[in-house]
């Protein structure tokens, strides 16, 4: 079994009935995210426990071996992406327990969401359309597929019918605009249920697309 994640914990009520996960990018932390949920204007009916994971520290290839949080080893800056899938299924394992944790905490696995933004995305991917929970949805930022040939038909994935939220900045120099389109047409066309927004911005978050976060939010675990 894989090393147990660290991870920060935020809790918007006394009483958690949901969960959020939300994985951060390459070379970042758990903090990252942390400071988005104020400003996510949650109304005060919102029971939910933000969890923000800390990735493991590796060497990764295109910093020239260096070692920092990522969730798995980038060993190509191409198009296409070349990725050690190896560390995928890791950091996907990893993810696992933890919604088990709070499934065994007696938050049903329904109303959880697992988010991510960039590399973090690749793995909230694979959780949701390859794992073995059936989730609320799945939040995808500034990310891609790691392998598109690996996802299957909505009909074939537990979480066939789950809300899927993919949103891409338009200037992002890290991850091509192109990924997120192309990502988009793949699931489309395999029978998954899309939001998708694109924003001005570069490789980050902006404040209106933080107020369509917290509208989807809202929207997919009920929040009224």
């Amino acid at each position: 079994m894989s090393k147990k994640l660290e991870f920060l914990t935020l809790e918007t009520s006394q009483q958690a009935d949901a969960a959020v996960i939300w994985l951060h990018g390459l070379g970042a932390d758990g903090n990252d995210f942390k400071a988005i949920v104020p400003s996510l204007n949650l109304p005060q009916s919102a029971a939910i426990r933000f969890i923000f994971p800390h990735a493991p520290m590796r060497p990764v290839t295109i910093n020239g071996g260096m070692p920092m949080r990522a969730w798995y080893d980038i060993l190509e800056m191409s198009l296409e992406r070349k990725v050690d899938m190896a560390n995928i299924d890791e950091s996907v394992e990893q993810v696992t327990q933890l919604i088990e944790q709070q499934i065994d905490a007696g938050i049903s696995s329904e109303r959880i969401l697992v988010a991510g933004f960039s590399q973090g995305g690749v793995i909230a991917y694979q959780v949701g359309l390859l794992g073995k929970y059936k989730l609320a949805g799945v939040m995808a930022l500034s990310t891609y597929l790691a392998d598109a040939n690996l996802i299957p038909m909505a009909t074939d994935s537990i979480n066939g019918q789950a809300s899927l939220l993919i949103h891409h900045g338009t200037q992002d120099p890290v991850v091509p605009y192109e990924l997120a389109v192309r990502a988009h047409g793949e699931l489309e066309a395999k029978g998954y249920q899309i939001e998708k927004a694109s924003y001005p911005m570069p490789h980050s978050v902006c404040p209106e697309q933080v107020v369509d976060i917290s509208r989807w939010m809202q929207k997919v675990l009920a929040i009224n």
